[in-house]
């Protein structure tokens, strides 16, 4: 269970900081009620990780996946496409979930 709310921690965490542009500084009311709720939401689910999954490495993997899933959002709804170097710095950080979760040993599967 803690892989699927590490799941929807990182969706929740994207579509809020999706939302966060949206609001324009909190100026518009509902994509700035997305915020708080997808926020909320999102930091809930990664307590309820913090149960079985040490906080390095859950942050690690929420982290990395919702930077990946941003920028893709970004891209898509905001035509905000990222440059090599940001995609090269991208896939580095998901190099570094993967090996976090493939060797590390505090990973608990």
């Amino acid at each position: 269970m803690a892989y699927l709310y590490l799941a929807i921690a990182i969706v929740a965490e994207v579509a809020g900081t999706t939302a966060l542009k949206a609001s324009e500084q909190f100026t518009r009311p509902l994509p700035s009620l997305v915020v708080v709720v997808c926020y909320g939401l999102a930091f809930y689910m990664l307590a309820l990780v913090l149960r079985t999954i040490p906080v390095g490495i859950a942050y690690a993997i929420w982290a990395g996946v919702g930077i990946l899933l941003v920028a893709v959002a970004g891209a898509v709804i905001y035509r905000e496409i990222p440059d090599w170097p940001a995609v090269i710095g991208m896939a580095l950080i998901i190099a570094g979930v993967v090996i976090i979760n493939l060797f590390s040993g505090n990973v608990r599967h």
